[in-house]
């Protein structure tokens, strides 16, 4: 059968399309996320009312906080991005559960002893507690089996201050189903009834390492990001990973058919705001991830981040766009044309930022798109306005 290729004229933003979705979101288009941490977590909130079809796949590398503590107990994937973003999808109306979403979102006082921590998860595990007994069965007592046997799997010396309820019964689960994790994703999305699909992008256990210009490594996410420690002061090289953060053996990772078939299935990919390396950046690295994106037909927008980046040292705005699709080409080749990556590229620049004449200049020898559009509003400035970034996707698909 031969295939057709349809184009049509886009108003930006397009309202009315926007709107149709919203009366029925269950019906609106799969748009794919590359994307972890928390930068788009109120855009995700917005977008679950207009399309409950959405896609996230997220990275499962994080080696700081909570994610440290859980990874070094029990030598897993890093959990806390994928519940974060399932949180900002979940169904919160009274159809939704919202007592499971509370105690999903809860999370242990960081100054209480040992033994006070210990025993308010043994009164959640034996349902005393009163945000457990809240919940109907038979979802109760599947969220105290789940708390039982975290608690005994749980090191003699695990840190639970601080520690989320929701990461807790994702680990819990991710051992009882003998370390898979798409089991436990399917689980807790009927939990707290997540309104799109939401995955990381490989399931391995590694982490993240990075070249800086002066040749010097740093290993995990954590040293990288500057969150917990000091920023880096040099602009990064390469990004890479490792199989552990002990041996520091550089390593391959390969996304699954399952994955593979999101990428294929989506309406349009989006490269979202976030932090360049760790969160965008690092979903690519996978084998499979350039070579699916660039095969499937169909918008896909960069939008570059606003405000400061620590991980952007020495890299503009202007960079960031062919440094992103320099990391596509290492799965496909460097011959690939950029547009086969990228067909479209926002920027506010009224509000936000703008692009240097030859980078446009560039882009369109490139044939890829430039939309100049409002996506910063007075209450978001200097990031972009969630309403106006989910809108102006949607007029695309």
């Amino acid at each position: 059968m031969k295939k057709t290729t349809v184009s049509r004229t886009v108003t930006m933003p397009d309202m009315l399309r926007a709107a149709r979705y919203e009366k029925a979101p269950e019906y609106g288009p799969r748009v794919l996320f590359f994307s972890g941490g928390t930068a788009l977590t109120e855009t995700s909130r917005i977008l679950k009312k207009f399309t409950h079809n959405s896609i996230h796949l997220v990275t499962p590398f994080d080696s700081g906080g909570s994610s440290a503590i859980l990874r070094k107990a029990f030598d897993m994937p890093a959990i806390g991005d994928m519940r974060s973003r399932m949180m900002a999808l979940a169904d919160e109306r009274i159809s939704g559960s919202p007592e499971i979403f509370s105690l999903f979102a809860h999370r242990l006082p960081k100054e209480a002893r040992r033994k006070d921590l210990l025993m308010q998860l043994q009164a959640m595990a034996s349902g005393k507690d009163p945000q457990v007994a809240a919940i109907k069965q038979p979802m109760r007592r599947l969220i105290r089996t789940h708390l039982s046997m975290f608690l005994d799997a749980m090191p003699d010396d695990f840190d639970l201050r601080g520690a989320s309820i929701g990461n807790l019964i994702l680990s819990a689960g991710y051992l009882n189903h003998r370390k898979q994790m798409d089991p436990v994703i399917f689980m807790f999305s009927k939990l707290v009834n997540v309104l799109g699909e939401v995955t990381t992008i490989v399931n391995d256990t590694l982490h993240l390492a990075a070249r800086l210009e002066d040749g010097q490594v740093i290993y995990g996410q954590h040293m990288i990001t500057g969150k917990e420690v000091c920023k880096i002061d040099k602009a990064l090289d390469e990004l890479f990973l490792v199989k552990d953060l002990k041996t520091q053996k550089r390593t391959t990772a390969q996304i699954s058919k399952k994955k593979k078939r999101f990428i294929d299935d989506a309406d349009l990919i989006c490269f979202p705001p976030g932090s360049f390396y760790t969160s965008i950046i690092a979903n690519l690295l996978p084998k499979g991830v350039g070579q699916a994106i660039a095969r499937k037909k169909c918008p896909k927008v960069y939008v570059p981040s606003l405000g400061d980046d620590p991980e952007r040292i020495g890299l503009s705005m202007d960079d960031s766009i062919f440094k992103l699709i320099e990391y596509l080409c290492l799965d496909t080749g460097e011959d690939t044309p950029a547009s086969t990556f990228m067909t479209h590229v926002f920027i506010d620049s009224e509000n936000g930022q703008n692009l240097l004449p030859e980078t446009k200049a560039k882009l369109r020898k490139e044939k890829i798109s430039l939309i100049d559009t409002r996506l910063v509003a007075p209450q978001s400035a200097p990031y972009y306005d969630p309403q106006l970034l989910v809108t102006a996707l949607l007029s695309l698909t």
